[in-house]
């Protein structure tokens, strides 16, 4: 794949994001920042789920009743 092909299929924030870690990291550093981007990431979806469950009415008593459900499928005997 050519570097424009690449930079093509990728958005102005990733672009940046390559240019300020042009030169390699310690890895210590690299793993302090795959951290912080796992947590940010962690974070949205949080924020989408109690989004979603806000606009759904869904309460932990909900959650709790699903809890107490037994989902299983029974074993179908040969």
């Amino acid at each position: 794949m050519e570097a424009n092909e690449l930079t093509s299929n990728l958005n102005e924030q990733q672009l940046l994001m390559l240019r300020l870690f042009k030169n390699p990291l310690p890895q210590s550093s690299f793993n302090q920042i795959r951290q912080l981007a796992v947590k940010l990431l962690a974070t949205q979806l949080d924020e989408s789920i109690e989004k979603w469950a806000s606009e759904n009415n869904i309460t932990k008593e909900y959650y709790d009743k699903l809890s107490e459900q037994h989902f299983r499928s029974k074993n179908k005997k040969s």
